[in-house]
């Protein structure tokens, strides 16, 4: 049995974590001023002043900046509320325990620590500091949601996708889940631009509408059915 999953000792590595999206302040702001014109405008605002996302200064959320794999992990523990407040551990564990590429004293360290032990399908040679592109997002978030949020288990149709031949293999299956549950979409010619880094705006787009659908779709009382 290794320290990753011995869970019977003192020590509760869940104290004081401080909970932001790339790093910032944790205290509410006001709105930021730097969304005029970008869709999703509103949603963004909404998920701020509930704490979820966080700008790189409390008026500037920079929307179409990139987003690294660190912010958008950090952005799932956010908006899953994962904690690992029920954790114990024979000792304090570090983010490269599960990551090697982490490091222990960045700002994102003890999101990735909570991510790992909250088990949402992570790869352990991720790269905090590389730009996530609109499939591993996607493929990542709805791996997220789907082992933390018990969602009913209903038919999808396939979407028509225009450039679903530039997919990467093993990525299919998520971003087609995506988009039939609206959480993620396409452009008005038909394409999802799989490879294209995915924005902070989009980032938080999918979020909010992966949360949306959560709490529109509960799963019965029951769970999944046999």
């Amino acid at each position: 049995m290794n320290n990753h999953t011995f869970k019977q000792l003192v020590l509760s590595a869940a104290a004081v974590l401080t909970l932001t999206f790339a790093g910032q302040s944790f205290a509410a702001a006001a709105y930021f001023q730097d969304l005029a014109g970008i869709p999703a405008k509103a949603k963004i605002e909404e998920l701020q002043q509930k704490g979820i996302i966080h700008g790189v200064t409390d008026s500037k959320f920079l929307p179409n900046a990139p987003v690294t794999t660190a912010q958008g992990i950090q952005l799932f523990v956010n908006a899953l509320d994962l904690n690992i407040d029920m954790v114990r551990f024979i000792k304090a564990p570090q983010a490269t325990d599960y990551f090697p590429n982490a490091s222990n004293t960045a700002w994102y360290a003890d999101a990735l620590i909570i991510a790992a032990n909250n088990n949402i399908g992570l790869p352990a040679d991720l790269d905090p500091a590389e730009n996530w592109t609109r499939e591993e997002f996607t493929h990542q978030l709805m791996l997220a949601i789907e082992k933390h949020s018990n969602l009913p288990m209903i038919k999808l149709m396939p979407v028509d996708i225009a450039d679903e031949a530039d997919f990467t293999g093993g990525y299919d299956g998520s971003l087609q889940r995506a988009l039939a549950l609206g959480i993620a979409s396409l452009d008005t010619a038909g394409k999802f631009h799989p490879a294209k880094e995915i924005t902070r705006a989009e980032a938080a787009e999918q979020i909010y509408n992966a949360l949306e659908y959560i709490a529109a779709h509960p799963a019965p009382a029951g769970g999944y059915a046999e």
